[in-house]
């Protein structure tokens, strides 16, 4: 059988002065209270099969799902609050925790499967699940930092890609285009219309400037269970042709990278990096189906909804999503 062939990304310059990230020390994994709501897997490190097939959330788990996605805003707005150079990621990832505790919940990521941290922050070439260590985060760089908290029975999960200091024009533009990709997959989420229309929608945006998309990693159900069906690629699959209902709930995160999009996984079994170590970026939203379109859960209560408007105009003005969260203030000199 032919291969279905696909746009490839033109190559890129890497930014001036980019090196490789070289692992750290790990730090010992934080403690929670004992009067944390624990997810199955928070003792055995074992995550349970996810059940087959595809269901809508009742109304009482999306309510919930409501909270635990505002508290991802909130504790995401924290961590960005502390990102500076010469700050480490394992710092990031203690603020994540400790926020997390203060909302009342459990930090999902926290030895889910084995995972050693709270957050993962992916920095620069890192795709996703990097785990927090001891480097400290360096002028120029970019750094995906992504969050999920377990409350109320449910996981809210919840990710941007933060400029560190003074960034560069293309990771500049890297970052903003993979925020834009995001939108656009949401924009075509609406009742009757199939997952893979989603991906279609992310890779036009992102292969439209010479971008490419990755394939390895996808977006995921989400409720009560970390990760669950339906999953959401973020590049055209025709084969992904789940109906969407209303009620689903899922994520959509994209990972678009400079160069060509294609992954090497380093010996820790977790971190993602570009095998050509070009520069990636992503986000992600939690969103649940509704009548009209998409309600983002992973926003506060003020911000605004753009994807439940009927106005395919109005989904897609950047005027209209919500705010990048800010990142600690630059000391001149």
């Amino acid at each position: 059988m032919g291969r279905r062939k696909r746009r490839v990304p033109a190559a890129r310059m890497k930014p001036p002065g980019f090196e490789p990230v070289v692992a750290g020390m790990v730090s010992p994994r934080r403690a929670v209270p004992a009067d944390i709501e624990l997810p199955p897997y928070a003792r055995s490190g074992q995550a349970s099969p996810a059940p087959s097939g595809v269901a809508p959330s009742d109304q009482s788990t999306i309510e919930a799902m409501r909270l635990a996605g505002s508290a991802a805003r909130r504790v995401l707005g924290a961590v960005a609050a502390e990102i500076a150079p010469g700050v480490t990621s394992d710092h990031l990832d203690e603020v994540c925790h400790e926020t997390c505790i203060a909302e009342g919940g459990y930090p999902s990521p926290l030895n889910y499967n084995g995972f050693p941290k709270s957050l993962c922050t992916s920095v620069n070439e890192i795709i996703c699940h990097g785990i927090p260590d001891n480097r400290s985060l360096r002028d120029g760089d970019i750094v995906n930092c992504d969050v999920t908290i377990f409350v109320g029975g449910v996981h809210g999960d919840h990710s941007e890609t933060f400029l560190v200091g003074d960034v560069d024009a293309p990771s500049r533009r890297l970052v903003e285009v993979t925020r834009e990709s995001m939108y656009h997959g949401i924009a075509a989420v609406r009742p009757g219309a199939l997952v893979c229309d989603i991906g279609r929608a992310i890779q036009a945006r992102a292969e439209a400037e010479g971008y490419g998309v990755v394939r390895e990693f996808v977006g995921h159900g989400i409720g009560q269970i970390f990760h669950r069906l339906p999953n959401i690629p973020h590049y055209y699959d025709p084969a992904a042709r789940t109906e969407l209902v209303e009620g689903m709930t899922f994520t959509v995160e994209p990972m678009i990278t400079m160069g060509l999009p294609r992954a090497r996984m380093w010996p820790d079994g977790w971190t993602a990096a570009t095998a050509d170590r070009s520069r990636t970026a992503q986000f992600e939203h939690t969103v649940v189906v509704t009548p009209s379109g998409a309600e983002l859960l992973t926003v506060s209560d003020d911000e605004p909804q753009p994807f439940l408007a009927d106005d395919p105009t109005a989904r897609l003005d950047p005027a209209g999503w919500p705010q990048q969260l800010s990142t600690a203030p630059v000391r001149a000199g």
